[in-house]
């Protein structure tokens, strides 16, 4: 299977999947809901924690050597802050229970909101750009080798599925109906075969930054797990809920590492 293939293959199927799951997801009940959904939050964050310290860190490193192991921390910092920018600017926003903040629908205000069509509008737009850059962050790990970017699909598909849930009841909300709305996230979902396309085609020609990129995607998946998925978890304090927590964040973690290791 050539290398275009492969990163076509996972970000199509990556993105088609996680937002079909959500959809399926958002069939069950409110009760069901809200008890799985914390639990695929904790896998996620042990994902993204794996694929950036395991995989995508270690490569970058090992692709300019020690003597300029520095750059990557720049490199790494630069990504985190970026990360932090986008999301202040609401271009990368992530939300994954359906009581925050943002998708809260029990306030006569959010729910006035959400019923807003410019709202659904916004986060079919924010999704896009969102999607491309994970095709981004594939081909580059794709580029490195067919492991990595398996790896870095898995930990994208992993944080995938709690955020579509999320986008997906806002377009609800915001007068669509069920069927509209899975065809919108799917169709949107399928920006991150444009994005890994252009970073096939884009970071070929620059492969001596391949390293940077590998580092921008560590930071993505580092910022994400600490800054929008940990807070969260934090919210339940009960010792049965931190104990599937530790279990789940480390199954995350095992995934990727059976996955990294069986591939070299």
């Amino acid at each position: 299977m050539t290398l275009l293939l492969w990163i076509l293959l996972a970000t199509a199927v990556g993105g088609l999947l996680s937002a079909a799951i959500a959809g399926v997801f958002l069939l069950l009940s409110e009760r069901s809901r809200a008890a799985l959904l914390p639990h695929l939050v904790s896998f996620a964050t042990g994902a993204l924690l794996g694929a950036s310290l395991l995989g995508l860190l270690p490569q970058a490193l090992q692709g300019v050597g020690a003597s300029r192991a520095h750059e990557i921390g720049l490199a790494l910092v630069a990504g985190i802050g970026m990360f932090f920018v986008l999301e202040k600017l609401v271009l990368w926003r992530h939300c994954h229970a359906d009581e925050c903040e943002t998708h809260a629908p029990q306030t006569a205000q959010n729910h006035e909101h959400h019923r807003d069509r410019a709202s659904g509008t916004l986060i079919l737009v924010g999704d896009s750009i969102h999607n491309a850059l994970d095709g981004v962050l594939i081909a580059a790990a794709f580029l490195t080798n067919e492991s990595l970017g398996i790896v870095t699909a898995l930990a994208v598909m992993a944080h995938e599925i709690p955020q579509e849930v999320g986008d997906f009841a806002i377009l609800l909300h915001s007068g669509m109906s069920r069927g509209r709305a899975l065809f919108l996230n799917l169709m949107t979902s399928l920006t991150s075969c444009i994005g890994g396309v252009a970073a096939y085609f884009g970071l070929r020609q620059v492969m001596q930054f391949l390293p940077f990129a590998l580092a921008i995607a560590a930071a993505c998946f580092i910022y994400v797990a600490v800054a929008d998925l940990i807070p969260g978890l934090h919210r339940r304090v009960d010792p049965k809920a931190s104990v599937a927590q530790v279990v789940l964040i480390a199954l995350g973690v095992g995934v990727i590492w059976l996955v990294e290791t069986s591939g070299r």
